[in-house]
């Protein structure tokens, strides 16, 4: 459960992960090159989502941990300012829409930026009514 938000010009992302009622704070957003890369939901596929772009992004090395139904990981990762979106695929959709978020807080981040904030303004106002997400803000920008 998470909030990851793109605004056009910066990657936001909160830091909250929940296990077994348990809170915990970590980093879901993170730089690779000029890859600017955030996953959302559970933290094996976070984890197996950021080592797979780490490695280059071959499809033929797609982890099958993030291909199964099951899975509730979904990446988003912003290449030369477009949006892609992985989940069970390698294969990504391309969002064309200058604003995104993904995410249980991706509703209110939205309506957020609709209205002019930015990135980090949306991470926080979701924070504010998404039970889930918390524990602070991260920011990478291009």
């Amino acid at each position: 459960m998470t909030i990851i938000c793109w605004d056009g010009k910066t990657l936001a992302a909160d830091k909250r992960a929940v296990c077994q009622g348990l809170s915990r704070t970590v980093t879901k957003i993170r730089r690779f090159g000029n890859l600017l890369v955030g996953v959302s939901g559970d933290t094996e596929g976070m984890n197996q989502a950021m080592q797979w772009v780490s490695n280059g992004r071959n499809p033929e090395d797609y982890p099958a941990y993030l291909k199964d139904k099951d899975c509730k990981a979904t990446m988003m990762v912003i290449d030369a300012g477009h949006v892609l979106i992985y989940g069970e695929s390698p294969i990504p959709t391309h969002y064309e829409d200058k604003q995104t978020a993904t995410g249980s807080g991706r509703d209110y981040a939205l309506a957020a930026m609709h209205c002019g904030k930015t990135a980090r303004e949306a991470v926080e106002i979701a924070c504010l009514f998404e039970t889930w997400c918390g524990n602070g803000v991260d920011e990478l920008e291009v």
